[in-house]
This record gives C-alpha cells, structure tokens and sequence, in this order.
C-alpha cells in the first residue's frame, strides 16, 4: 500500500491533491510498563497447543488508543497477556514504539532508533541514493556499518506521538456561529493556527498538529516529535521485497520479504536537527521487543499504525460518486500514465528510477480500485449504504425534536454533493495531473509562497506559515533526486492530451494557456519544447531562491516560461481552492450532524474512520475464508514456495543468494516446526488500509511478529463496509530476521542491536 491517494468527493475536498500523497501542551500520567521479555532465543522452539477458545468473529474497526479499555474483556478472551491499559496510552511502552515515517507505519525496534517498516516505504530513499550504473530499487541496499547508513532525503519524516488533546468545545460552537460556508472555513483554519501556536509556543523540537474526527463532530490537537534525519539501513532486493509485484499484489497466497529498516537520528543535544555527519542515533523512550514463540493460526494478532483514510461512516451520496464517477474516472487515468511509464521505461534506465514512484503507486491503487468496485458491487453494499439510510431517515422522523432538528439533513448533503460535481472533473484534473510534472509542482510551491509572503504570518494559509517553511524548502531539496525532464515533458503531454480529449465544458484553462488554439500532437509539442527549453527550475539553488525571494508581479514577467506559466494559471488554482474550501465549509455544519445522528442510531462503540492518526485493530491470525484463492493452504507461506515461484524473470525473480540459502532453510533457527520451512508471509482478519502499511504487528504479549503490508484483492471493499471474510498479509518476522542473517549476512552489530545471536 504505498501511497495514500485521496478518494471520495468528501475527502477530495479536505486536502487538495497536488501532493499526491495529543494532550496539548500537558505531559500524561506515567505510562505503563509492558514486563520485561527475554532476548530472542537462538531458534524458536514449538509450544503446547493452547486450549480452544470461543469462536470470534470479528467486528472490524480501527480503533482509538482511548477507546481500547471498552475491548479489554474481548481481548483478554483471545488471550491478551498484557495489561489492557498498555494499548490506550500513547507513551506507553507499546504504542510509545509506534511512528509515522514519511506516510506509513513504523515502528522503533532498538534502543539506538532503529525503525522496522515496508521495503516499499523505502522507494524514496533507493530512488534518492540510486543511479542507473547502481540502481537500488533493484538490488537493495545493506549498510554494513553506521557510517554507511545513508539520507533518505531531506523531505523524509519520522512522527513520534506524545498525546491527542480533545479541543471540541473550542472549536464547534464557533464554528456552529458562523452562516457563510467560506467563512467557516476560513474560521476553522484561524481557530487551527491559534491551536498548534498555542501548543508549539516555547517547546523547540515539538510539532503539533489539528485533525478531526467523526467528520467534525470532535477535534483533537496532536502533539509529536517531528525527526528529519532519517536514514536507510537495510532495503532487500526488489526480487525479495516485491516479489511476485502486481501479479501477486493483493492477492493470497503471498511470498513477498515487504520490509525494511531505517534509523532516526538527532543532533548531540538529543533535538530533532537536518541531516548532519556529526548527528547521533536517537534513543526512543521505548521499543518493540521481537517475539520469542511460534506464532500460530487462531492466535490473537493486533496492528498498531496510521492508517490513512476510510469511508466507514461515509453518506451513500460519497459511495455513491466514488462507485458510478470517481473510480472509474481514476482507472482511465492509472491505465493512461502506466501505459506512458512503463513503455519509456524499457527503454531508459532514468524513467525507471524517476518514475518508479509513480508506477508503484498507480499499478498498486488500480488493483485496489478495482477490487473496491467489484466487492461493492458483489455485496451490494451501495444499496445497503442506501438501505441503513432508510432506517436511519425514519428514526430521525420517529421523534418531533429529531425530524425539526435534523428532518432535512440527507437532502441537504445530496445537495451539496450535487453543486460540487460541476466542476469536479476539470478542477481536479488541474490541480492533479497537471502539477504532477515536478518542474510545475516546483513552480506552483513558488506561486504560491510568494502570495503567502505578502501576509502576516497568522494570516497566511496554515501550510505555508514559517513553521512549515523548513519542510517546504526540505520538499524542493528533495525535487533535484526527482526531477528529469524527460519524464516531465512527457507526463506533461499526456496530461494535455487528456484534457483535450475532454468536452469544452470540463476542459481546464491549462491547455489553452499552454497551447493555445493549436492542440494537436505537434501543436503540443511545440508549446512544451517552449516551456522547458529556458527554464532554469531543474537547478536546485534557482528553485530555493524564487521560494524564499520571489514576489507575484515577479513571477508574470519572470523570464522562465514554467514560473510564467503557473502565474498565469494561479488564479484558476486558486478558484479551485476556493470552491473546495467552500464545500469543506458546508461539510463542516452537515457532517457532524449526519454524524451525530448515525451514532445515535447505532448506539454502542463505533470506531471514527480512519484519517492518519494512530488506530489499533485486532483479531487473529486466519487462513483465507471458504472458496477464497488460497484457502486450502493454511494461514502460512513458506520459503520453499519461494522457490517453487521463482521464474528467473520479474516479477518472480529471486536473488541467487536466497535460492542458495533456502536449500537448507527448514534447518533454519528460523523455521517453524509446524511447517518444517521458514514462514514467509501469514493472513489475519485484521481491519487495515492504506496508511498502515509497515504497522507493527503484535502478540498476546505486544511482541513484535510482523509487519502489516497488503490486504487480499476480496477484501478491499472493506475501506467501506467491513466484512468478517476480510484478510489482511503480514510479512513473518522470522523471514525478516532469516534474509537479514542467513542471505544478507548482515553484521553482527546490527542484529545483536536486534537482541539476535549472530552465531
């Protein structure tokens, strides 16, 4: 799951696409302790099968660290070994473990800041440290020492939680005030700003951040430590850590090795600093013990992570567009630049490097997609969306204080919906596909810093005050590993073909400003060949001096034609924002009451959608329900069928060092007994999506057992509607320590910080 594309015309609205992409100030009791474990053993040793318990069905959800007391009696029923409270608190000595890192899930795994997550997590950083004579994406990468552990890149991240603050009565009563849809918004990013001041005032090191949940109904200030030195240690190959690539994505059973290690680092002083030879490992108040036992089917398996986005508790108006418009309309698009990418990529070595990021990211989001399609059309779950809302309408109009309160409430969200889809399709096709260049991306960051510059800083847009400036200027640092103009030239033209193969009425002002009447092939090409030509962006010193310098009447005479460009265009960006921040505005009174109501009719515990902040699910480890591929295998994969894969050519080509190592593999330290192999991947009913990619996979004991990285292709719908027949893939930890030891022969240095034995 390697990248987090926003989906849903709702969630569309809340952050606009051109990335493509919490106590406030008060310190928490202390934390509780998980009890000590014992390092790794040697080999793990078979165990006594534990006696049966009841039958569990799971009820999905991720779950809210404070609301993990109210499953304590279903968790010590699947055998929960540790105190309950251990997962509600974010310091504690469990969830104190658990990081963001640049989007996906991490989690500290050593003393020194070592961080365990996906080997797809890790693209930026091999696509930053590779060239096309060394090309790490496919061989991997290994340091054999510290000093060879290299930058992921100036724009890489590492978020350590501390706490969430409930700050709800400060902002909804406010925002309840307020008539004008704008103005609400507008209100809502001033009482933001106000917040993380507040939170961040005097605390140098500490980064504070404001989120929803429930769609508004609450409001939480999240406090984090931000590390910007992070660095790769160890990525396998792309034969290990994607194997069987999209043949196999999503799909059970799976053979892939999906993870990676880096580790955080800080200045001497022990603050979060830049990236600098002279910086130190940093040292985590806690991290993950590695589990000592065999991990078996039926046994209790929670995730703790940041997964990014569901629809859960979404109107059918969203499932509904999603299902007949937005999914199909992404399809077209994924199918169009793939097909783009991987044809120059056969014949250039540079594309496969620059683009790799792109063509994971599409290939992996257009199986996904298309699974969502197809098991919301096979459960049918659009009319039972629609059929819950029938229910829901008549409890409202059951009661006079609910039907004069809340009597007009889905006719309302299925007018804004329908007000909103006028200019959906050119508005998001500006600000997505046309900025996806990474000259334009450039150019649109300095448009619109110059804007910015010319307010008070308490006024600007909350992402470009001075408190984001040094993650801005990281980002176009970061551009100069990215950009290649080859690759911008041509995603540029597709994206203009694409548009002009549009009806007038949803065209984008782009093409016209870019080619003006002449729009055919030729026609394009010479008007691109223009841009480029005398552009001085691809220049790193020239992109950072137009951030930190430029001003808006600069930028229109400017000599560059991309910077001139996008000075053209920023209004019409910044009329899509405003449309967007409008309809976020009405979100902000109609969703809380949606909300409000959907709870009071489903009364009990309901876990809030997921939005990127830490969740915990949990369930057991299971084989793939009755009549699903795979579910005559058991909940395991072994490195035998590794082998047995092993075609020679990609996707399924492993590396010789793995095929000469897996012919003695079932003597392994770590085999399993119960396979006589090496486990390689496992299946759980877990409720995960994307965002929870490299979430730490726990035991009864809050043990370390895998990595979260997929879910099966059956399974996807559950971003909508969670079903018990949902599977989430795991990569096993013993294949993790296996490749590290016995293939990659890594140091004894780094697997002793591992609590491993280097025998």
């Amino acid at each position: 799951m390697p990248l987090r594309l926003v989906i849903g015309r709702r969630s569309s609205w809340k952050l606009a696409a051109l990335g493509w992409a919490l106590t406030a100030c008060a310190s928490p009791p202390p934390a509780p302790q998980a009890p000590p474990a014992p390092a790794p053993a040697p080999a793990p040793a078979p165990v006594a099968t534990a006696a049966p318990r009841p039958a569990f069905t799971n009820p999905g959800g991720m779950w809210m660290p404070s609301q993990m007391p109210q499953q304590a009696e279903v968790l010590k029923s699947l055998g929960l070994e540790i105190d309950p409270l251990l997962l509600s608190d974010p310091k504690s000595s469990v969830l104190g473990a658990i990081v963001n890192l640049n989007g996906c899930s991490a989690s500290f795994v050593s003393k020194d800041g070592l961080v365990a997550t996906n080997h797809h997590c890790s693209t930026l950083a091999l696509q930053r440290n590779s060239t096309p004579e060394q090309n790490l994406l496919e061989t991997g990468f290994l340091a054999k020492n510290r000093a060879e552990e290299r930058s992921g890149g100036p724009g890489m991240r590492l978020s350590v939680l501390s706490s969430m603050t409930d700050v709800t009565a400060k902002v909804r009563p406010v925002l309840q005030s307020i008539v004008d849809d704008l103005a609400r918004k507008h209100e809502l990013d001033r009482l933001e700003k106000e917040l993380v001041a507040e939170c961040e005032k005097g605390r140098p090191g500490v980064r504070c951040g404001f989120v929803a949940l429930y769609e508004g109904l609450r409001y939480f200030v999240v406090e984090t430590l931000e590390i910007r030195d992070v660095r790769i240690v160890w990525a396998p190959a792309q034969g290990i850590g994607n194997f069987g690539g999209d043949i196999d994505n999503w799909r059970w059973p799976r053979h892939c090795g999906d993870v990676a290690l880096f580790r955080a680092y800080v200045g001497k002083d022990g603050l979060p600093a830049e990236y600098s030879p002279d910086n130190v490992p940093h040292r985590p108040p806690s991290h993950l013990k590695l589990a000592t036992t065999p991990l078996a089917e039926n046994d209790l398996v929670f995730v703790a992570g940041y997964p990014g986005h569901t629809s859960l508790l979404s109107p059918s108006v969203e499932m509904r567009e999603v299902v007949h418009e937005i999914y199909p309309e992404r399809l077209a698009m994924f199918d169009a630049y793939l097909g783009l990418l991987e044809g120059m990529a056969k014949d250039d070595p540079q594309i496969a490097i620059k683009g790799a990021r792109w063509m994971r990211g599409f290939s992996n989001y257009r199986i996904k997609h298309k699974g969502e399609l197809e098991g919301l059309e096979r459960a049918g779950l659009l009319q039972k969306k629609l059929d819950q809302e029938k229910a829901l309408a008549a409890y409202i109009a059951s009661d006079p204080k609910r039907n004069a309160g809340y009597g007009t409430l889905l006719a309302d969200l299925e007018n804004a919906y329908r007000e909103a889809q006028k200019t959906r399709v050119s508005d998001t096709a500006l600000e997505r596909e046309m900025l996806m260049p990474r000259l334009l991306f450039a150019a649109y960051r300095i448009a619109r810093m110059a804007d910015e510059r010319q307010k008070p800083d308490a006024a600007r847009d909350p992402a470009y005050q001075d408190r984001n400036l040094p993650k801005l200027r990281d980002e176009l640092k970061a551009m100069s590993s990215q950009i290649y103009e080859k690759l911008d030239r041509a995603l540029l033209k597709l994206a203009l073909q694409r548009d002009r193969a549009r009806s007038p009425e949803a065209r984008t002002p782009a093409l016209a400003a870019i080619a003006g009447t002449d729009t055919s092939d030729a026609g394009l090409d010479r008007a691109i060949a223009k841009l480029f030509e005398k552009t001085k962006l691809a220049d790193e010193k020239a992109r950072l001096e137009l951030f930190e310098k430029a001003k808006p009447e600069e930028l229109e005479k400017s000599q560059d034609p991309i910077v001139r460009l996008i000075a053209k265009l920023y209004p019409e960006f910044r009329a899509v924002e405003s449309r967007r921040k409008r309809f976020q505005g009405k979100m902000l009174i109609q969703m809380p009451r949606f909300l409000e109501m959907l709870l009071a009719f489903k009364g009990g515990a309901v876990a809030p959608d997921a939005n990127g902040t830490l969740r915990i699910a949990y369930g057991t480890v299971q084989k793939a329900p009755p009549g699903a591929p795979g579910h005559e295998i058991g909940a395991f994969t072994k490195l035998s069928e590794v082998v047995a894969k092993h075609t020679g050519k990609e996707p399924f080509d492993a590396p010789p060092a793995l095929l000469a190592a897996a012919k003695t593999s079932p003597s392994s330290r770590y085999a399993d007994p119960a396979l006589g192999d090496v486990p390689v991947d496992f299946l759980s009913d877990l409720h995960i999506t994307n965002g929870n990619s490299g979430s730490a996979t726990l035991n009864a004991r809050g043990e370390l057992v895998g990595l979260a990285f997929d879910g099966t292709y059956e399974s996807v719908a559950s971003d909508w509607v969670f079903l018990p027949t949902t599977r989430s893939i795991h990569v096993d930890l013993r294949y993790a320590l296996y490749l590290l030891q016995e293939v990659e022969r890594a140091s004894p240095e780094l697997l002793n910080e591992l609590g491993v034995s280097a025998r």
